[in-house]
């Protein structure tokens, strides 16, 4: 099991990480014109990053069959195109693509051909119209995506439980995924459990309290090390922008009711080759869990962050960016020397 032992690894092999994390905070700090279809709460937020990447989202139109007009979609699209098959992020439970703040800039100057995409029911696509937020809505929309706009397999990304979504999308569309790189996954929760059985007031009353400030900061502090107050406050208010929009409780709830996601039973049907991350202070998901999804996973491998909590793209932004550059590298190579000829000696 590989360990990290510090972030000056991460910037030998990535040398232009500090010149690049310069030039995004002063550009950020440049003054940002922000999409108008975010909430204005937006220009309150101080983390130049979190600013800078805001600058960049839009919506795309998709068409999915349980809407009757399409769905303006948001994520952040590549700036580049590569022969190497694009990296596709997703986050966690209610949140945003804002959440790869920190890692997007750095995959996106190691080369590669880098998508942040929201999850639909989360993040800043305009849900006004949209009745249904389930596993399976969640699933078309992704795919209809992934086949207007990105139309190649990808290595797709998913952390906490953006790794659930992964698995099942993995699993369901395999022709639309080269390999999975999952970060403190939660794969073993039952779904929403007893929240699926609430009556719809009482899952309203309870998403009123998941957008609470305190319980937001609470997370923060959970998730992770070090964090001061201050950070942690800009951090909560990012996490918090896209529950400003009046759809974000509909949607919510629907997921909730639902039952979410349930995938354990999925993992073993994984193909794809799956790099797993793992925060070793998680205080979140045990890395226990780690191991067990490394035994269940048939074509895996797993990379341990120390001194770090729940989030490591967030927290340890350029170990986690290290260490997806090189499974890509290294997948890369593995399949060129697999389809390479050999030369037949014959006697």
């Amino acid at each position: 099991m590989l360990t990290l032992t510090s972030a000056s690894s991460a910037l030998t092999l990535f040398p232009e990480c500090i010149t690049q994390w310069r030039r995004f905070a002063i550009s950020a700090a440049a003054g940002d014109k922000f999409p108008s279809f975010l909430p204005k709460q937006m220009e309150e937020i101080k983390d130049p990053f979190a600013r800078k990447l805001a600058t960049r989202i839009e919506r795309l139109p998709v068409t999915v069959s349980f809407s009757e007009k399409s769905i303006m979609s948001s994520c952040v699209k590549p700036l580049i195109q590569s022969n190497q098959n694009p990296v596709v992020l997703l986050h966690g439970f209610d949140s945003s693509c804002l959440e790869w703040r920190y890692t997007f800039p750095l995959l996106e100057e190691a080369g590669l051909e880098t998508w942040a995409i929201d999850i639909l029911g989360w993040g800043f696509s305009n849900l006004e119209r949209i009745k249904s937020c389930d596993v399976a809505s969640k699933r078309e929309h992704f795919y209809q995506l992934w086949k207007s706009y990105i139309k190649r397999p990808m290595t797709l990304v998913g952390p906490s439980l953006g790794a659930a979504v992964a698995v099942d999308f993995a699993v369901n569309h395999p022709e639309s995924v080269e390999n999975l790189v999952l970060i403190d996954a939660s794969v073993y929760a039952e779904g929403t459990g007893n929240l699926a059985k609430l009556p719809r007031a009482a899952a309203y009353a309870g998403v009123s309290i998941l957008k609470s400030f305190p319980l937001r900061l609470y997370t923060i502090f959970l998730a992770f090390k070090g964090v001061s107050f201050d950070t942690g406050l800009d951090w909560v208010n990012i996490g918090k922008l896209h529950c400003l929009y009046p759809w974000w409780e509909d949607a919510t709830v629907s997921f909730m009711i639902s039952g979410g996601y349930n995938v354990s039973r999925q993992i073993d049907q994984v193909k794809q080759k799956t790099l797993i991350i793992w925060g070793e202070d998680d205080q979140i998901i045990s890395n226990k869990l780690a191991v067990r999804l490394h035994c269940e996973l048939p074509n895996s491998i797993i990379r341990q962050i120390p001194d770090c909590g729940h989030l490591p793209h967030v927290e340890k932004p350029d170990s986690a960016a290290r260490l997806i550059l090189e499974f890509m590298q290294n997948y890369s190579c593995q399949k060129k020397a697999q389809l390479a000829p050999t030369d037949e000696v014959v006697y």
